[in-house]
């Protein structure tokens, strides 16, 4: 049976992922990793999802907020808020957690390979966010090979594949993939705040509404709220 790790946060890039491997595979796990961010209701609204799609979930807790260096682990830094994206600077972010997918796919490496999974999905982009090392392609062969280096496979069992498949498309263009594919956004948070409301003022929530406007679209997690009386 083709099988698929997810890593899954809950955010738009993940949603989609999620939903493109659902037609492509006969099982998929969502692996959703509680690693001390400041935005922890990505967590349980992730839940939510996974819940309704009566989807195996497995969360893994990891505490990267002992490492630091960055202001999603480490409340004590202020957050940067923007008025337009063109205020942000280049080089790597305050949001930049340091080798965070690294960390990430070895963790859902050495998951899958207890439960015989071969294929681990990330929704990876760099067209809108070229300033994370550990979103672009070159990363995502290489932790490939060190995977199949430093596990089983090394010794000739099935080797993994690990599968970006949006690597070089636009944050609106993954969004209208996803509507193709009815992916759920009512629940995808991308706001490092640490609300459900978006503070519509970090680097996030910006590019997140320039993808939508992009998109020619409404933002469902927003729809949602109004309907709710939260905004």
């Amino acid at each position: 049976m083709k099988q698929s790790v997810v890593l899954f946060s809950g955010g738009i890039d993940s949603t989609t992922a999620l939903f493109w491997a659902l037609g492509r595979y006969k099982k998929v796990v969502p692996l959703t990793f509680d690693y001390g961010q400041r935005h922890k209701i990505e967590i349980k609204l992730s839940q939510r999802l996974t819940k309704s799609l009566k989807l195996p979930h497995e969360i893994l807790k990891i505490d990267l907020a002992q490492i630091g260096g960055s202001v999603l682990t480490d409340q004590r830094l202020p957050l940067p808020q923007y008025k337009h994206l063109d205020q942000l600077a280049p080089g790597p972010p305050a949001t930049y957690v340091p080798f965070r997918n690294g960390i990430f796919l070895a963790l859902a490496a050495a998951w899958a390979e207890v439960h015989g999974i071969q294929e681990i999905v990330c929704g990876f982009n760099v067209i809108d966010s070229p300033d994370y090392p550990d979103t672009r392609r070159t990363f995502v062969k290489a932790m490939e090979r060190a995977v199949n280096e430093g596990t089983k496979a090394a010794f000739g069992a099935n080797r993994f594949k690990i599968i970006a498949p949006f690597l070089t498309m636009r944050k609106s263009e993954i969004i209208r993939l996803g509507i193709s594919l009815n992916a759920d956004y009512s629940s995808a948070i991308s706001c490092y705040a640490g609300g459900e409301v978006p503070c519509q003022k970090c680097s996030s929530c910006l590019l997140r509404k320039k993808a939508w406007e992009e998109a020619g679209l409404k933002d469902p997690l927003l729809v949602r709220l109004e309907k709710e009386g939260k905004l």
